[in-house]
């Protein structure tokens, strides 16, 4: 099994990042550092956060809403569309790039990785949260996992055909993603987003999704009709694995 203290990255350098970004490097799991940067207040809103793991790709982006949180929580859809969009730009055409409902991504019908989002553990639902944190994991390699015939659920960048070296690409490319997405919700309307991400959404292997204004109505392979808040949905992402720190293999 792998150990969270996998070797790391050297610092990112030179990151070409859209206009209001800043970057930090994490000292530690990237997600939890994000969070404790921005409750700190010392991590502005457009803050990304590196992960220093070499077999994962691993980032994450302070937000700063400005509704509620029972509705703020829809910047995760952003975010989902914004990778997936990302990692469709970088993989080979015509392989299908999937969401499962709420936060699992699939390349080439086996599990990525996923993405979570963030909030202050003490802020009411309808209290508007000083900050999010939207962030992303992604299996660069499983070659320290052994024959990857031993785990077939799972794929990585590096078995797909993806380009080497992808840690710095990838974020600057998703920094780009997200902020489009965002302006897409500023100009259309939240409707566009879950428009966007609803399009991925990978309906075979799972629910079907009507999205609402602060969660979702899932029917279920059987019929069955099911009401899920957001908050629920992401409680605890499906896609990881919690003693390594990745993502399921």
């Amino acid at each position: 099994m792998r150990s969270t203290a996998a070797p790391t990255l050297p610092p990112h350098a030179g990151l070409v990042l859209p206009p209001g970004f800043g970057q930090r490097v994490a000292v530690g799991e990237t997600h939890a550092e994000a969070c404790r940067l921005a409750a700190a207040g010392e991590a502005e809103a457009a803050t990304l956060v590196l992960g220093g793991r070499p077999d994962l790709v691993d980032l994450a982006v302070v937000l700063a809403p400005d509704e509620p949180l029972r509705t703020a929580r829809r910047a995760f859809l952003a975010g989902m569309t914004a990778l997936a969009d990302t990692v469709g730009i970088f993989g080979p055409p015509e392989i299908p790039v999937r969401i499962v409902w709420p936060g699992t991504l699939t390349f080439n019908g086996a599990r990525l990785g996923g993405g979570r989002l963030g909030w202050p553990e003490a802020c009411a639902e309808d209290a508007e949260p000083d900050w999010l944190v939207f962030s992303l994991t992604l299996i660069a390699s499983k070659a320290a996992a052994g024959d990857p015939g031993l785990t077939p659920d799972s794929t990585a960048l590096d078995e797909e055909g993806f380009p080497p070296d992808l840690h710095v690409p990838f974020a600057e490319s998703f920094a780009r993603h997200l902020t489009k997405a965002f302006e897409v919700w500023r100009e259309d309307g939240f409707e566009r987003v879950a428009a966007r991400y609803g399009a991925r959404l990978d309906g075979a292997a799972g629910p079907g999704v009507v999205l609402g204004k602060d969660g979702a109505q899932l029917t279920h392979l059987d019929g069955r009709v099911e009401q899920v808040a957001l908050a629920t949905a992401l409680a605890t992402p499906a896609w990881r694995d919690a003693e390594t720190g990745g993502v399921r293999l």
